[in-house]
C-alpha cells in the first residue's frame, strides 16, 4: 500500500486505525489530498465521497448514530470546514462523536491573501468537545518550513531530531482527542497544516497498535450518596419520570417493564424515547394541550410533581417544559450517562451511572397507597382522552394530521425511522407508532438543515428498510443529500408538502397579511417530481385519502431504487384541523 509522504497524514491515518475509527467521510479538495490518498489506500477504512460538506457532516452523524462510535470527516481548507458547523452543533448537543479532520495551510500563510485560507484553528470553539491545532512537519518540504517560520536548522540530524519531537507531540494530541470523543460522545476537531507538495506517495505500513476501547464512561456508583437520595424519594408524594431521546442510551425491555409496572411514579415518554408500555403516557401534548384548553386550575395543581426525573436526551414537548417551569418541582434529578440538562431550572442531581443500577436502588422502596394515586389518576385521565382519538381521526378531512395518523398505522418493526424537524416530529409526538423502536430525529438544535443527509447516512449502516418522514421545506433545504452514490434501494421518504412552513400556521401569531406568507410560511412551486428525476429516484404522488392509502400500502415493499412519496396537503386547512383535534380532546375531560 502507498501512503502520503507527509508524516502527519501517516500519523492521523495510523491513529484512526489504532482507535478503530473505520468510517471516513471525505469531501474532495487539494489541501486534504494527503489524507484522502492515505485513507483510501488502506482497506481497513470504509471511505465515503460526499461533495457537499454540510451534507457530508450530517451523513457522518447518521452513521455515528447507528454504530455508536466516532466517525471521521475529512475536508480541505477554507470555507469547506465552515460547512460542517450545523452538524457539529447538532452532534455537540446530541452527544454524537464526530472526528473532524481539516487540512489547512501552514500557519505562516494565514491572513496573507492565500486562496482558501481562513483562521481554522479553534473555529468551532463554542460547540466542540475537544480541539487541537497540530504541528506542521519540518522534514516535509523542509526548506519552505524554515523560510516560512524564519527558522534555520544547521544539520540533517537536527532536522530529524526536531521531526521526532513534532511526531511525538502530534501523536499525543491525536490520542487525547480520540479518547475524548470516545469518553464523552461529542465532536472533536483536529486541524492539520500541510505544506506543498501534497500528492507524493511512499510505500509504508503504518504501525498498527490497537487501543483498548473499553473505556468506562460512567461514574463510580460507590461515590453516589444513595441514602440521601432515598430520603428525598421517600418523602416525595408525586414522582414524575420523563424519558426523552434514547438513541444512545437504550433501555432494555426488562427495565421498561419495571418502570411501567411500578405504582410509585408516573412515566411520560416521547416518540424519540423508543420505549412503549401500556402504563406510559406516550402522547404528552395530547394530555397537556387539552388540559391547558380546559383551564382547570385544580387539575394543573394535581399534576404538579414533587420530584421530576429525566432519562435520556432532548425533550421535544414544549408543553411539558412550560408546565414544569411554571409549576416547578421541588427537585429534578437526571438518571443515566447522557448529559444532564437543566431544562426546568431545578436540576440538583445527576446520577451518572447505569440505569439498571439506579432503578434497582429506588423501585423496591415501599410507598404508601395514596402515593400510587398520582399515577393512577393521570393514567385514567390520559386513557379517557386518547381512547376515542381513532374515531375522531377517521372523520377529519385530508390534511397533515390525517397523513401522520396514516403513517402511525404502518408496521415499522425493524424499520429505521427518521423524522425531520419541525412539524414532522411534533405530529409524531401526537401519534406514536407502537411498532417503531428505532426512531431518530436531530433534536440537539432541532434544525431542518440536515435531516435527509442524516437519514441517508444511517441507512448505509442499517441493514433493513429506512424511512424518512419530512416536510417539503426540510426536504428541499437538504436536497443535496441525494448527491452521492450511497442512497440505497431500501431508502424511503414521505414528503408532506403543504407548500411552505406549515408549522408557522400552528404557532401563535398575529401576522395575517402578505408578510406572513412571504417571510414566514414561504410558499413555493418547486416540482419535487423533477427533482427526484434529476437524482434518479422513484417518485409517486398522493393528493387525497384514497391515493395516500394506495401509495402507503406498497411504500415499504422491496424495490430496485429508493422511493419518494410526495403527499400534497391543503396549506390553509391544516392548522384548523389540528386546532379542532385539540378541542375534541379537551371535550373528553369531564
Amino acid at each position: 500500500m502507498k501512503y502520503s509522504s507527509i508524516p502527519l497524514a501517516q500519523t492521523i491515518c495510523t491513529e484512526c486505525k489504532n482507535h478503530n475509527i473505520e468510517h471516513i467521510v471525505i469531501s474532495p479538495g487539494s489541501r486534504n489530498a494527503p489524507l484522502t490518498l492515505s485513507f483510501t489506500a488502506d482497506p481497513f477504512f470504509k471511505c465515503y465521497s460526499i461533495v457537499d460538506e454540510r451534507s457530508a457532516a450530517f451523513f457522518a452523524l447518521g452513521i455515528a448514530q447507528q454504530i455508536k462510535k466516532p466517525v471521521a470527516l475529512i475536508c480541505t481548507s477554507g470555507s469547506a470546514l465552515l460547512n460542517y458547523y450545523p452538524a457539529i452543533v447538532e452532534a455537540y448537543y446530541s452527544q454524537v462523536p464526530l472526528v473532524v479532520i481539516s487540512a489547512d495551510r501552514p500557519s505562516y500563510l494565514i491572513d496573507k491573501g492565500d486562496g482558501q485560507t481562513i483562521r481554522q484553528d479553534g473555529v468551532f470553539f463554542n460547540h466542540i468537545g475537544h480541539q487541537v491545532n497540530l504541528i506542521q512537519d519540518c522534514i516535509h518540504a523542509s526548506e519552505k518550513w524554515q523560510q516560512g517560520l524564519g527558522i534555520e536548522i544547521q544539520s540533517k540530524d537536527d532536522l530529524i531530531s526536531e521531526q521526532a519531537d513534532i511526531h511525538y507531540k502530534n501523536s499525543s494530541f491525536i490520542k487525547e482527542a480520540f479518547t475524548s470523543a470516545y469518553n464523552s460522545s461529542w465532536p472533536v476537531h483536529l486541524n492539520l497544516p500541510f505544506e506543498e507538495p501534497l500528492y507524493q506517495l511512499v510505500k509504508q505500513t503504518p504501525e498498527y497498535i490497537p487501543v483498548q476501547l473499553g473505556i468506562n464512561k460512567t461514574a463510580n456508583s460507590l461515590a453516589i450518596d444513595w441514602e440521601s437520595y432515598k430520603r428525598v424519594w421517600d418523602i416525595s408524594k408525586k414522582i414524575l419520570i420523563i424519558i426523552g431521546q434514547c438513541t444512545y442510551e437504550k433501555l432494555s425491555q426488562d427495565l421498561i417493564n419495571k418502570l411501567g409496572n411500578a405504582k410509585q411514579f408516573l412515566v411520560m415518554t416521547e416518540s424519540t424515547a423508543n420505549v412503549h408500555h401500556d402504563n406510559f403516557i406516550e402522547r404528552i401534548d395530547s394530555l397537556l394541550v387539552p388540559l391547558e384548553k380546559k383551564k382547570d386550575q385544580e387539575l394543573w395543581t394535581d399534576l404538579h410533581p414533587d420530584l421530576v426525573i429525566t432519562i435520556g436526551g432532548a425533550i421535544v414537548s414544549k408543553k411539558i417544559k412550560q408546565f414544569l417551569r411554571t409549576y416547578a418541582p421541588k427537585s429534578h434529578w437526571h438518571w443515566g450517562t447522557t448529559k444532564a440538562n437543566n431544562t426546568f431550572f431545578k436540576l440538583d442531581a445527576h446520577l451518572n451511572t447505569e440505569l439498571d443500577l439506579i432503578v434497582s436502588e429506588f423501585i423496591s422502596r415501599p410507598k404508601l397507597d395514596e402515593d400510587a394515586f398520582y399515577k393512577s389518576q393521570w393514567i385514567e385521565l390520559y386513557q379517557s382522552i386518547v381512547s376515542t382519538i381513532d374515531s375522531h381521526l377517521d372523520a377529519i378531512p385530508f390534511s397533515d394530521l390525517w397523513v401522520h395518523a396514516s403513517v402511525a398505522k404502518l408496521d415499522l418493526k425493524g424499520v429505521m425511522v427518521h423524522f425531520a424537524n419541525s412539524a414532522s416530529i411534533r405530529y409524531a409526538q401526537l401519534l406514536p407508532n407502537q411498532s417503531c423502536t428505532e426512531l431518530y430525529c436531530n433534536r440537539g438544535v432541532s434544525g431542518i438543515d440536515g435531516s435527509t443527509s442524516t437519514a441517508i447516512g444511517g441507512s448505509v449502516i442499517h441493514k433493513g428498510m429506512s424511512l424518512l418522514v419530512t416536510g417539503d421545506l426540510s426536504f428541499l433545504y437538504d436536497s443535496n443529500a441525494f448527491w452521492n452514490s450511497y442512497v440505497n434501494e431500501n431508502f424511503r421518504v414521505i414528503v408532506v408538502n403543504n407548500s411552505g412552513g406549515g408549522i408557522f400556521r400552528i404557532l401563535p401569531t398575529s401576522i395575517t397579511d402578505d408578510k406572513f406568507e412571504t417571510f414566514f410560511e414561504t410558499p413555493h412551486q418547486v416540482d419535487l417530481k423533477a427533482l427526484c428525476k434529476a437524482y434518479g429516484l422513484s417518485y409517486s404522488l398522493a393528493v387525497d385519502k384514497e391515493s395516500l392509502e394506495e401509495e402507503l400500502s406498497t411504500l415499504l415493499s422491496p424495490s430496485s431504487t429508493a422511493k419518494i412519496l410526495e403527499v400534497k396537503t391543503p396549506r390553509t386547512l391544516n392548522d384548523k384541523v389540528l386546532s379542532e383535534y385539540f378541542e375534541y380532546l379537551s371535550d373528553q375531560i369531564n
